[in-house]
């Protein structure tokens, strides 16, 4: 395995087809193929599937690649700090559930660090989509939370999925509602209060499990569900609706505005917000940095 080897299957990945590829490297496509082929054979797995229609990575593949993007970012550190090389393009990814403090810590490590050339991705997903991000290290680091009743099972996907959760703070159960609603007036709610207004909550794909809910208390019958997929749209319809979405109760005025308001909920539960890493890989500077971020009072 050589580091050319690395880049060239992570070029071939990002360019989709080895024509592309080839042209990005400035090489034959024939020597491009025999090189991946080589590195196939090497590590006994198979990077890429191949045919009539171009090339689709593997699962196996995806792995592989995520582990190769980490090593030649390393490569780069160390030509940046002994040869003088230029700067190369900073490159961090986090995936997480719709929290605002992990979108403002995002944007204080980018004014920070993110220098004269970076490619920063903010995932704002669906929760094993976090866990399989990071798992297959398309995500340095991913946020979601843990409580009473998901716990032995989220605990159990991230065992399985090589990676450990980290506990950032535990925050008792609150209400998002807009600053106009009728219940905007109460100093706590209740359930009750709640039983006529529209619940929100986000889509969580195929894997629309109980248990990986983005909100405590998914098993809750209510009359009026309403399911969207982005933050933006879940705050419109708390205005507009006089909806609400249970949540830690931790929001942004700054990136959010003032139309959107947190009460507390009088439930017995909790949510404990952290964040997973991989088992055995160490971070990097931007990952660790991204950390202390989040554990600021600045965030939360």
């Amino acid at each position: 395995m050589t580091l050319k080897q690395l880049k060239y299957a992570v070029t071939v990945a990002e360019a989709g087809n080895m024509t592309e590829a080839s042209k990005k490297l400035f090489i034959a496509q024939p020597s491009l193929t025999s090189a991946i082929r080589e590195l196939e054979s090497e590590y006994n797995i198979t990077i890429f599937y191949r045919s009539n229609k171009g090339i689709e990575v593997t699962p196996e593949g995806d792995e592989f690649l995520g582990y190769a993007r980490q090593v030649l970012e390393q490569a780069n550190l160390i030509d940046e700090r002994y040869i003088g090389k230029e700067q190369v393009k900073q490159r961090f990814c986090v995936s997480a559930q719709h929290y605002s403090f992990a979108v403002e810590a995002f944007v204080e490590l980018l004014k920070k660090y993110g220098g004269s050339k970076y490619e920063f991705h903010m995932r704002e997903t669906q929760t094993y989509d976090i866990i399989e991000d990071v798992s297959h290290l398309r995500s340095e680091i991913g946020i979601l939370y843990l409580n009473k009743f998901n716990e032995s099972v989220i605990r159990k996907t991230l065992k399985d999925n090589n990676l450990t959760f980290y506990t950032l703070f535990k925050a008792k159960p609150h209400v998002f509602i807009g600053n106009n609603s009728p219940l905007a007036e109460k100093k706590k709610i209740t359930l009750e209060d709640l039983k006529d207004y529209p619940r929100l909550s986000y889509e969580q794909g195929s894997h629309n499990s109980f248990y990986f809910s983005e909100e405590i208390l998914s098993t809750m019958d209510c009359d009026k569900e309403i399911v969207v997929c982005d933050r933006a749209s879940l705050f419109n319809m708390l205005i507009g609706l006089n909806g609400y979405t249970i949540c830690s109760g931790v929001i942004s005025q700054e990136l959010n505005g003032p139309n959107i308001i947190a009460k507390p909920l009088d439930v017995d539960d909790y949510m404990e917000i952290g964040y997973i890493l991989p088992n055995g890989m160490p971070q990097s500077q931007l990952t660790n940095s991204y950390i202390e971020i989040l554990k600021s009072e600045k965030c939360i």
